[in-house]
């Protein structure tokens, strides 16, 4: 299967400039020019998958609580845009099912990160992975299912094994290349603070995608593209994008 992945990605949306994991954070990504974007995914406590980085609602709404707490009906409620500024106020959390339906329209893929609460690891990942069987058109461009959790990429490939997965570390560690292969992972996606060109040139010689985040530097950007990395994951796809053209 070809991963037809961009040179930028837009992490949760645009995470800099609106807020992170929402619809208007997907449009916005679209209008700088990402055609793909980076969001999480995790589920409420009746097992509706959303959109939603936290295991609290503190951050990123007016609610409080874990997310496995409240159902949708008690998520939907709350208002996800104000805290990050007027002009948002009102902005509901999404379910994966309203964030694939926008970005179909808009003509856009993604990279779905389970961002399991504790303990629901495999759920999480099989439920959101069987949405995206379902609803996410043939058409458009093959998704990526990544994850920290070794437990939500081994039950993504037990249940959807023809979904690509993505190996997400903050760091790559120990024999991280045994660990992919382990997982049968199709790319690697790791933190950029300690990401070596050594490692970049290890990954590629074993012939996988390398996706870097979050990178909101343009010099980064440049010398992480030099190394030879296929796509940066940043908060503000419009300025990183046209830092690296």
């Amino acid at each position: 299967m070809k991963l037809d992945i961009p040179l930028i990605v837009g992490h949760r949306g645009a995470k800099a400039s609106s807020p992170e994991n929402t619809l208007p954070a997907i449009e916005e990504a679209h209008a700088q020019g990402a055609t793909w974007i980076e969001f999480d995914a995790k589920l409420t406590k009746d097992g509706v998958p959303i959109l939603m980085h936290d295991e609290t609602l503190d951050r990123c709404t007016n609610g409080k609580g874990n997310v496995a707490d409240h159902t949708l009906a008690q998520i939907r409620e709350l208002d996800a845009g104000a805290w990050f500024g007027p002009r948002f106020k009102g902005t509901k959390v999404p379910t994966l099912e309203e964030a694939m339906a926008l970005m179909a329209k808009l003509g856009m893929g993604f990279n779905i990160e389970i961002k399991p609460c504790p303990g629901r690891e495999a759920e999480t990942a099989r439920i959101s992975c069987a949405l995206v069987d379902k609803l996410w058109p043939k058409s458009s461009p093959v998704p990526i299912v990544s994850s920290f959790k070794a437990k939500s990429l081994e039950a993504a490939k037990a249940s959807h094994a023809h979904l690509p997965r993505g190996f997400l570390a903050e760091e790559l560690t120990g024999d991280w290349l045994a660990a992919v292969k382990a997982l049968d992972c199709a790319t690697i996606h790791p933190g950029f603070r300690k990401l070596t060109q050594a490692q970049v040139r290890t990954a590629k010689d074993a012939g996988y995608p390398v996706l870097v985040w979050t990178v909101n530097d343009a010099p980064k950007a440049k010398e992480l593209l030099a190394w030879g990395v296929d796509a940066l994951i940043t908060d503000a796809p419009g300025a990183i994008g046209a830092a690296v053209k």
